[in-house]
């Protein structure tokens, strides 16, 4: 699986690197590694996009229609690649050689088919996943560049930088710059408070930080009490277990994320799942669940509890719950609403404050409420907010509040400073003009490629924006062509997604202007008469490429 070289027209060259350097032109001091303590003035927000308290009229969600040529190449290239891992694997095996990823006398992290596709498939475009940047995950990244050794197992690093616009970090509302209000918080807090406790809230308790910031994120999202973890995985991975037990229900979405499923294996509830979006599954589980309790064949015992657990912006597919539906079965049912808002909290919503308020659901008629500070935050960690009672059982029996350290001050002052721009309480409406940009923003740039002829997951609010790519040999020309014009991008591949729907993650932010949305989408038309990704119909792509 090696990245194929494209060149095109000299002329086009120079001037597609022209443009690029007049965009990135106030970000050149992250290719000298040097921090831009700049503020963020207003001026990003792209004049051309004025602010507006009109909601933006969701499209109907349609299935995506897949033409069988790229159903048949897809298939074809996948069996190929396995054809070729096939030959090597059996040499291998009559010419063996010391594994150097291996330690004797250690067990693999991993074995059998996963073992197979990390060393077969993974490893060779290992370089597209694993890029590191030196600098803030800002509107300009800077890629440190390197080069390859022995198939992807060893990196080099030559020392240049090279700045491309980010596409590819939860920087919805833009607040991982520097903002000085808000960095003169953080600042303050480190000299007050320090880094870190050093300790679970159980030991020597918490920072002052962390429990004004439970306090008043509480009381924006409409509960009455939260707890904060220092790790947004975390959050769930150590809350679920407590929350739960063998007399529980849970009824999950396939399209989770691996935090809640875990956290919910480790917890000993029974686990019964629904198709993403198939609500008359979820309502058949609900019912017999009802009905037949826990021993359907036996004498009738109910379940303890009974909650559905979702998401709020799907991250793999950027598509926003049917919130309003499933408070109809919840309450219909009886059952208890558990929501992760990582992708939604702070992105969408008139204010910010996520699912419930761009669906226009009652904050009170959701049961958890569980969501990060790394996305729209510009922070780390995560909070769980209910109702007082449930939040005190989490802090005295959680692993959370046990074993795990509690937030770095820093990280709290920095959540609580973006809370308190969203909400106008530093007196000006930056925060108000982000969330309006990141929307017209997500809708111009979903729109433009969808016009384009890909294929785009999700809905226009969403900021995060899939592109299906579905064949495998293109993730990785994909991703270097697009780095080498500049956009840095995040392809995703198994095990993240199904074999054969390979797809391109875009992630916009409310600091892209309309002309860096622009240059993407000019490059993605480029790049996809190299790699061959407009999959409107099997004729229309011979005539496109023409």
């Amino acid at each position: 699986m090696s990245t194929a070289v494209f060149h095109e027209d000299p002329a086009a060259e120079m001037l597609r690197t022209e443009r690029l350097k007049q965009l990135i032109a106030s970000e050149d001091s992250i290719a000298e590694n040097k921090v831009n303590a700049e503020p963020l003035a207003e001026a990003r927000v792209s004049p051309l996009l004025p602010p507006t308290t009109e909601d933006v009229e969701e499209p109907v969600r349609e299935e995506p229609h897949i033409s069988t040529w790229t159903r048949v190449t897809s298939i074809v290239t996948l069996l190929l690649f396995y054809v070729m891992a096939y030959i090597r694997e059996s040499y291998r095996k009559v010419f063996p050689h010391p594994n150097k990823f291996y330690r004797k006398g250690y067990a693999p992290i991993v074995k059998d088919f996963d073992d197979y596709w990390n060393r077969r498939f993974y490893r060779r475009i290992r370089e597209c996943f694993t890029r590191p940047i030196d600098s803030r995950p800002s509107r300009v990244i800077g890629i440190m560049e390197r080069t390859v050794k022995d198939m992807n197992s060893e990196f080099e690093y030559t020392g240049k930088i090279t700045p491309a616009i980010n596409l590819g970090s939860y920087n919805y509302l833009g607040f991982a710059e520097d903002t000085p209000s808000i960095t003169y918080d953080v600042l303050d807090t480190i000299d007050d408070l320090g880094l870190a406790s050093c300790s679970g809230p159980q030991e020597l308790g918490q920072s002052a930080a962390v429990a004004r910031l439970e306090k008043e994120f509480a009381a924006f999202l409409g509960k009455e009490d939260a707890l904060v973890c220092g790790m947004g995985f975390g959050t769930n991975f150590r809350g679920l277990p407590s929350l739960f037990g063998k007399d529980t229900l849970a009824v999950s979405d396939t399209l989770n994320h691996s935090s809640l499923v875990n956290g919910v294996r480790s917890s000993g509830a029974k686990v019964k799942v629904f198709k993403h979006d198939a609500f008359d599954q979820l309502e058949t589980i609900l019912r017999e669940a009802v009905i037949l309790g826990q021993t359907p064949a036996g004498e009738y015992k109910p379940w303890r509890r009974i909650v559905v657990i979702i998401e709020g912006i799907y991250s793999m597919e950027g598509e926003i719950i049917n919130l309003k539906k499933v408070v109809e079965l919840k309450k219909k049912y009886k059952a208890l609403l558990f929501i992760d808002e990582a992708h939604s909290i702070g992105a969408i919503g008139r204010t910010g404050r996520g699912v419930c308020e761009h669906c226009g659901v009652d904050p009170k008629d959701v049961d958890v409420l569980m969501g990060t500070f790394t996305k729209s935050f510009g922070s780390i960690g995560g909070y769980i907010a209910s109702s007082k009672p449930l939040v005190d059982y989490l802090r005295q029996h959680s692993s959370i509040a046990l074993h795990c350290d509690t937030l770095a001050p820093p990280c709290a002052q920095q959540v609580v400073s973006v809370l308190n721009v969203i909400l106008g309480k530093d007196g000006t409406d930056l925060g108000r003009k982000r969330i309006q940009q990141l929307k017209e923003n997500s809708r111009f740039f979903r729109r433009g490629l969808m016009d384009l002829g890909f294929i785009v997951l999700g809905d226009d609010a969403s900021p995060v924006i899939p592109v299906m790519c579905y064949n495998l040999g293109k993730l990785a020309p994909l991703s270097e062509l697009l780095l080498s014009r500049g956009v840095a991008i995040v392809v995703v591949g198994y095990p993240a997604t199904p074999l054969l729907e390979s797809r391109v993650r875009f992630c916009v932010s409310a600091t892209h202007t309309r002309e860096d949305l622009q240059y993407v989408l000019d490059v993605m038309r480029d790049v996809s008469k190299d790699v061959y990704m407009d999959y409107r119909t099997h004729s229309s792509i011979f005539q496109y490429h023409q």
